[in-house]
């Protein structure tokens, strides 16, 4: 018996959809940093090295804050009173800073890949 388009189209969105759902189970739980007076709390955070990671900014400023890892090309603007999420990719072992870019001399902090 010869496959239908509907029917290969259906095992295709079943197949995307029930792998979706088993990305997201294996996506681990987000590190929560918040931005409060201009400085980043934890300013140490561990990740799994090998594995990505998220982290979820929280900014309690009432000004916004750019949350910036140079290292690994990424910034991420979030609005004062506001909260965003940045995903790391696989690190390897080490040491990797990130700053609140609009106030660099305040808001630093370093994420320990291990």
């Amino acid at each position: 018996m010869k496959p239908t388009l509907r029917t290969m189209i259906g095992a295709c969105v079943g197949a995307c959809l029930f792998g979706g759902a088993a990305a997201a189970e294996d996506r681990p739980p987000p590190i929560e940093v918040t931005i409060k007076d201009h400085q980043f709390s934890p300013a140490e955070i561990h990740v799994p090295a090998g594995k990505p990671a998220f982290v979820h900014v929280v900014n309690q400023d009432a000004t916004p804050e750019e949350f910036e890892v140079r290292q690994l090309a990424i910034e991420k603007v979030v609005a004062g009173g506001g909260s965003g999420e940045v995903r790391l990719r696989p690190l390897g072992p080490g040491r990797y800073a990130f700053i609140g870019e609009f106030h660099a001399d305040t808001a630093q902090g370093t994420i320990i890949a291990e």
